[in-house]
């Protein structure tokens, strides 16, 4: 998300950082480019307005003539803006009520409200071991509350039984009295949605909020419709009242104009994104974290958050033990490939490490994602436990066998043991290193300069 805003905007700013001085001229230009870069994101024109006439008005004030590095106050003041746009201040889901409190699920048919309604009570019942009870009212999409009914299995989380031709308010009045009787901390309704608004969709979700009072309704959008999704949630806020926003699909979301006109145009905060298909993938939305995403000053917070999330204790206290004697097999190598799908991925964690954007065209060409990251853990367990262990025995006969048991070429085996073999050696010079040597960026000295093709 937000991959093309942050490449403009970084050409812009590298500009502007190597000036010693700015002028008025050279703010006035830059802001026009930025102004360019923000429309071409697809975010809504009143907002790219308002944005660029207080960033202005901040940069050609007093404190950027008088500061040491006027290009980075002009990134600290955009930056400010951009959470502010955003919603300034992290936004906690409101449970803040007698239970069982009642989450209201809309949107249009399409944007991921089901899936949404599933990862929210995961999110729920892990985090903050909340007993969540999922409803559907959507009777009129086929199959609808049999998804739900799916998902809830699939996560151990209730729904409510489905009985058949009951309607969405008394499925309503089913759920509220199941939540209290049976000692519910959450009640989440999935309702139904339309392939566009009307009336009769309106009239329904209308009387289903009256009769269960929720304590937070949610819109679900899909951010890759951009600025229809803007539309569609300043009409769902008017005729329902809408009191957060959950954006979907924003993994797929180049732009990001959606996420950056929805606050502004709705007034409602943005509270969780979708990053992904599977369950776990969806995050709390931190609007100070993204902004310095846009900047592409990475997210280590967010980083360690889900390195904490997805790493075993023991088994990195094992890891280090094997660094320090300086040994580092294609098993071990096998376990980080992994690591980092469970931690979302190539995409989702270079988003988040600061200035990896000016690697990105390396790391393109070199073919770094997901898919390549999947192939060399099925080379490396094609391997026997000898192989795995001692790479140094693995000749050009045993590079067919394991090429044609991984379904991949002799070459693609033959980067994978050369990527071992690089990384093995910068693991052994660590492992020598004590931790002031560390802290003083010796480890800066090791990486190499060249990404393996």
């Amino acid at each position: 998300m937000f991959d093309n805003l942050n490449d403009n905007l970084n050409k812009i700013f590298s500009k502007l950082k190597g000036k010693g001085f700015l002028s008025e001229t050279d703010v006035s230009a830059a802001m026009r480019e930025v102004r360019i870069a923000l429309l071409e994101a697809d975010v809504a024109l009143p907002v790219v307005k308002d944005f660029i006439t207080k960033v202005k008005e901040k940069a050609i004030g007093a404190d950027i003539v008088k500061s040491v590095s006027p290009g980075q106050m002009v990134v600290k003041i955009v930056q400010d803006a951009i959470e502010e746009m955003l919603g300034a201040d992290d936004t906690e889901i409101n449970l803040n009520t007698t239970p069982p409190a009642v989450i209201m699920m809309v949107g249009l048919q399409g944007s991921g409200k089901t899936t949404s309604s599933a990862k929210l009570a995961l999110r729920l019942k892990d985090k903050q071991n909340k007993k969540v009870l999922l409803a559907s009212l959507d009777v009129y999409r086929p199959a609808a509350q049999d998804q739900l009914e799916g998902l809830g299995k699939q996560i151990s989380v209730d729904t409510l039984p489905v009985i058949k031709s009951e309607q969405p308010v008394g499925i309503t009045k089913r759920a509220l009295k199941t939540g209290k009787t049976e000692g519910y901390d959450v009640v989440i309704l999935d309702t139904a949605g339309r392939l566009h608004i009307d009336d009769k969709l309106m009239q329904e979700l209308q009387d289903v909020k009256k009769l269960s009072n929720p304590i937070e309704t949610m819109l679900v959008a899909d951010s890759l419709t951009g600025q229809d999704a803007v539309n569609i949630a300043g009409q769902f806020n008017d005729k329902i009242g809408v009191t957060a926003i959950i954006l979907t699909r924003v993994d797929g979301d180049g732009r990001g104009g959606a996420a950056l006109s929805m606050r502004a145009v709705t007034g409602c905060p943005i509270k969780f994104m979708g990053v992904g298909e599977k369950i776990s993938e969806f995050e709390e939305f931190h609007p100070n974290r993204v902004a310095s995403r846009i900047l592409g000053m990475g997210d280590i917070v967010s980083l360690v958050e889900k390195a904490s999330e997805n790493i075993d204790s023991q088994e990195a206290k094992n890891m280090e033990k094997k660094l320090r004697k300086g040994k580092f097999d294609l098993d071990d190598l096998a376990k980080q490939l992994k690591m980092m799908r469970k931690m979302g991925g190539v995409g989702s964690l270079m988003s988040m490490i600061p200035g990896i954007g000016k690697m990105k065209k390396q790391i393109d060409e070199a073919g770094v994602d997901d898919k390549m990251m999947k192939r060399q853990e099925s080379i490396v367990y094609s391997m026997t436990l000898q192989e795995r262990r001692f790479p140094k025995v693995i000749n050009a006969s045993r590079k067919k066998r394991i090429a044609s048991g991984s379904g991949v070429s002799v070459q693609e085996v033959n980067r994978l043991l050369k990527q071992h073999k690089q990384m093995a050696g910068m693991m052994k010079k660590i492992g020598k290193m004590d931790k002031k040597t560390l802290m003083r960026g010796g480890l800066g000295k090791l990486m190499p300069k060249n990404i393996p093709q």
